[in-house]
C-alpha cells in the first residue's frame, strides 16, 4: 500500500539522518565500508579499504550494518 511505502521511506530517511562516523554501511552499489566523515551537503566519506576513501550520496546508503555507539560523556 501507499502508506506502507511512505512508512518505509520515513524509516530509511531516519537511518540516513542518523549516520555517524564509524558506522559500517552498505551502499546501493554493493560497497561495504566505514563512514569516516559526514558532510552537511548530503555526502558522506566512506573508507572501503585502509587509506581508500570514497564520497557517496547519503541517499545511496542501503543499510547500516554496524552502528557506532555514541561516545559516553565523562
Amino acid at each position: 500500500t501507499a502508506q506502507a511505502a511512505q512508512a518505509g521511506l520515513a524509516v530509511a530517511k531516519a537511518m540516513v539522518d542518523a549516520l555517524r562516523r564509524g558506522d559500517q554501511v552498505l551502499t546501493q552499489g554493493g560497497i561495504v565500508g566505514k563512514v569516516s566523515k559526514v558532510g552537511e551537503d548530503g555526502m558522506i566519506e566512506v573508507e572501503i579499504a585502509e587509506g581508500v576513501k570514497v564520497k557517496v550520496l547519503k541517499q545511496t546508503i542501503l543499510q547500516v550494518m554496524n552502528k557506532t555507539e555514541p561516545a559516553k560523556s565523562a
